[in-house]
């Protein structure tokens, strides 16, 4: 047992203060953080309690769209009338997220943050740049059936683990954050997480001692949502790979489609240029292959994991055709 410090935060500004240190953690639900803290792949020495902070409301937005506060716990976020009827890819998401559980405590930020579940990375043990930068990769010639197939890096082939990230990408979310002065900065989400490059141990463009607010959503896209997870059993389980997309169809043609997975990134992955290749065309066979290519232009495996290209591929076809079906 390592000893640490405990505080409980009474704003959000004072909050960031007290985590100016970078061996401060914020700590709510705790569903990642304690574990981590149980196997010393963390050790913080201090914990900052936000759990009593005013963040746990979810808003309508003059524009339309809802601001979800960062305590939101995953099941409230999932029932919420107004997400299940407007942001049905979002709720479906959470639901394929964890057990009942864990989203009874997990939060909304808390989600957005925790950390890759590669075996390497918990098994302090072993060599793992995201844990100890310089140290080496051991998921590169080892077991890496969960691991990247595009975003990685020679230093770091771990993925998110997030499935809510995935449907808040193919949402175009906004991340607010707040620093101990107490400016807010607003993050988009695409900018959010960082792929891995040289530094791996980076893994978002939050800054020292910001904490997150909120995560607002933009007023609902048109078109039929679906949110779609291929995993080794039905429940409590990660992705091997997920897809979460949105479709408008109209007259035989598609005028909209976006696309984002999971599973296969160190962030959730979404390219464009895969989905421009949807609009004005036809739903067929012909053009999903086309925006799967695309979507994956690049990808590479590293021996466990080469089966992911395929399923990513065949994952997307399936959740367009019941997009455009529906």
């Amino acid at each position: 047992m390592r000893e640490f410090s405990f505080a409980r935060a009474a704003s959000p500004a004072q909050a960031a203060s007290l985590a100016a240190s970078s061996s401060t953690r914020f700590i709510a639900g705790g569903t990642n953080l304690l574990d981590l803290m149980k196997l010393q792949v963390e050790t913080p020495t201090r914990l900052v309690d936000i759990n009593r902070l005013p963040l746990d409301r979810i808003e309508d937005t003059p524009d339309g769209g809802l601001r979800i506060g960062a305590l939101v716990r995953n099941s409230d976020l999932a029932a919420d009338s107004r997400v299940r009827q407007h942001y049905g890819v979002l709720s479906r998401a959470l639901l394929s997220g964890a057990s009942a559980q864990l989203r009874n405590k997990a939060t909304t930020a808390g989600n957005l943050l925790q950390r890759t579940r590669c075996v390497y990375f918990y098994d302090i043990t072993m060599p793992c740049n995201k844990r100890t930068p310089g140290s080496g990769c051991a998921a590169l010639q080892g077991i890496n059936r969960m691991h990247a197939i595009v975003g990685a890096s020679d230093q770091c082939i771990a993925v998110h683990p997030s499935d809510m990230a995935v449907a808040m990408r193919v949402l175009d979310a906004t991340v607010e954050a707040m620093d101990a002065t107490g400016r807010n900065r607003a993050i988009p989400i695409a900018e959010f997480h960082r792929l891995p490059g040289q530094t791996p141990q980076i893994e978002s463009t939050l800054k020292q001692g910001e904490i997150i607010t909120a995560v607002v959503l933009p007023p609902p896209p048109p078109g039929v949502q679906v949110y779609r997870k291929v995993r080794d059993r039905a429940s409590y389980a990660f992705a091997l790979v997920s897809v979460g997309a949105v479709v408008d169809v109209a007259d035989g043609r598609i005028r909209s489609a976006r696309f984002a997975f999971g599973g296969i990134a160190p962030k959730p992955w979404r390219v464009p240029q895969a989905e421009a290749l949807l609009h004005g065309v036809a739903p067929t066979n012909a053009s999903f292959d086309a925006a799967g290519q695309a979507a994956l232009a690049g990808a590479r495996g590293y021996g466990g994991n080469d089966f992911k290209i395929a399923l990513a591929r065949r994952t997307l076809h399936a959740v367009l055709t019941q997009a455009t079906r529906t």
